[in-house]
């Protein structure tokens, strides 16, 4: 067996995938079956400077040498062998944010993340004009702020892109994004497959109202639906991945994507009916639609998967955050009593207590917010736990509560979906590290959505081996085969998951939850501008 994938791997049968997500890079290399042959990563975090979410560009390199780094080290271990090639090459990266750089390729102010929510005035506008949500995170939002803002830099722009359109820009010299990450930036029209031509003309006319005279549609990067080629690893490309040089330039790579379309791919969730939840910093769901919403509503962004379908996303700025640090301090605290436990093993008991508590959070309540929520209207977040004097105050509820608060604002989203839309689901996928504990926050989230939800290995190495399997399906795949019939015969075939059925107790108490949540909101508010 070690044998034979020594060879796939010196004989460039593999594909390899690279994500940059929002406190980890990750590398896997997979190979002829898609299974993963070889893994490394580097632990990175944003910065707060100037009040916007940032990374350094010097920090996207650093982390994207040593993963790869990382990754060339697990193969020679695992395999023997050194990593000189690949057979295709992905890569993918946190959705929107704003990238501007000018004719030269310089950057012209630093990289802002998704996270920011300074954008809402121009969110507002542009929803209003043009008849779509458009949240605070998209590119288009960001530009159109800057605009109102009269920052200086706007008038020298040459090339607007993502993080994944970055990296890949420099890795192959192309300005091209991937559907699903392109419609992060701004509305797709489903019928061209491109960006929305009305919309472009409206944004320009509304740029010169406000004194800046540009063409967005040239500063956008040109769109690649999945499959499509989309350039190959350039010389300076490889010297950038790896600057030992053992890494050969030549490799052909698939359009690059934003880790939602990737997370689709990861749970074979492309198909209209099926969707997934993702919950890690952020905590989003993505639904394929299979007909049009009725309206426009603010807690829905509509983007695609990777090979153009629409899809409905539910995207909240704040995930698991603060239950991890929650578990730190428990795992600070075992500690201090002398018992050297991994965190992973805090995790564990922790998550499986919550099971034992208070089926509607025992009265105590708890907000997630480290960063504002633009669905529930919060410009800036403060991490709050409240209880009553009569709360059932105990470990299993505590940690009940606050597992149920990292899944109520996506809970809000979906009801919109679910409730106001009537959007059916035949399956729900569940991945992510707050996922990692079996049969906890699995079976929390099908109360949450009162629908079953699917957890499995199959996404374990999440969306870097998404964009991996993207980056092996446009090498690959049969003529004229589509990317959902690639995922169901060749990738997923015979997949074992286990399903959670919610169980009405527990929709019950997360409805009343739910209830008690929004009429905190205040609260939260309250902290928000106090504190």
């Amino acid at each position: 067996m070690t044998m034979d994938v020594g060879e796939a791997i010196t004989g460039g049968r593999t594909a390899l995938g690279i994500e940059l997500g929002s406190t980890r890079i990750k590398a896997v290399l997979i190979g002829p079956d898609h299974a993963p042959l070889a893994v490394g990563s580097h632990d990175w975090e944003n910065q707060f400077v100037e009040r916007r979410w940032t990374y350094s560009l010097e920090a996207v390199w650093a982390g994207v040498q040593q993963s790869v780094a990382a990754l060339a080290d697990d193969v020679q271990r695992r395999h023997g062998v050194e990593l000189a090639g690949v057979g295709a090459l992905g890569v993918s990266a946190m959705m929107h944010g704003y990238l501007a750089f000018d004719v030269d390729g310089e950057l012209l102010t630093p990289f802002r993340t998704w996270r920011n929510t300074n954008t809402g005035r121009s969110a507002e506008r542009l929803s209003a004009e043009f008849g779509v949500n458009i949240p605070h995170r998209w590119s288009v939002a960001h530009l159109y702020q800057a605009i109102l803002d009269g920052e200086d830099h706007v008038g020298r722009i040459d090339h607007l892109t993502t993080l994944a359109g970055y990296v890949h820009w420099q890795l192959t010299g192309e300005k091209v994004l991937g559907i699903g990450d392109a419609s992060g930036m701004f509305p797709i029209d489903a019928g061209t497959g491109g960006y929305s031509a009305p919309m472009l003309d409206r944004f320009d006319q509304l740029a010169a109202e406000a004194g800046v005279e540009l063409t967005l549609a040239d500063l956008l990067p040109r769109i690649a639906s999945a499959g499509e080629p989309a350039g190959e690893l350039t010389e300076a490309g490889a010297q950038l991945l790896d600057p030992t040089g053992r890494l050969r330039p030549g490799i052909p790579l698939c359009p690059p994507e934003g880790d939602a379309g990737t997370g689709m791919v990861a749970t074979n969730s492309v198909a209209p009916r099926t969707g997934n939840v993702s919950a890690g910093t952020s905590i989003f769901a993505m639904v394929v639609l299979e007909r049009e919403l009725t309206r426009a509503h603010r807690e829905l962004d509509l983007v695609t998967t990777p090979a153009g379908d629409p899809v409905a996303m539910v995207h909240c700025n704040n995930g698991a955050s603060e239950v991890n640090a929650w578990v730190g301090l428990f795992t600070e605290f075992a500690r201090a009593l002398g018992s050297e436990v991994d965190q992973s093993a805090v995790f564990e008991v922790l998550f499986s207590a919550a099971l034992g508590g208070a089926g509607d959070g025992g009265g105590m309540l708890a907000y997630n917010y480290l960063s504002g929520e633009p669905i529930t209207d919060l410009e800036e977040g403060r991490p709050l736990f409240v209880r009553s004097p009569d709360s059932r105050f105990d470990l299993a509820t505590f940690m009940r509560t606050h597992l149920f608060a990292s899944l109520a604002t996506l809970r809000i989203g979906m009801d919109v979906l679910q409730k106001t839309e009537g959007v059916r689901l035949d399956r729900m996928f569940a991945h992510g590290g707050l996922f990692r504990t079996r049969g906890v926050a699995q079976r929390f989230l099908a109360a949450a959505i009162d629908t079953p939800v699917s957890v499995g290995d199959v996404a374990a190495e999440g969306g870097a081996w998404g964009i991996a399997v993207l980056a092996a399906f446009a090498t690959r795949r049969s003529p004229g085969q589509d990317l959902a019939d690639y995922l169901d015969t060749t990738v997923f075939a015979g997949a074992a998951l286990e399903t959670a059925e919610p169980e009405p107790d527990d929709v019950a108490g997360f409805d009343a939850f739910m209830q008690r949540y929004v009429a905190g909101l205040p609260v939260e508010r309250a902290a928000v501008t106090c504190l």
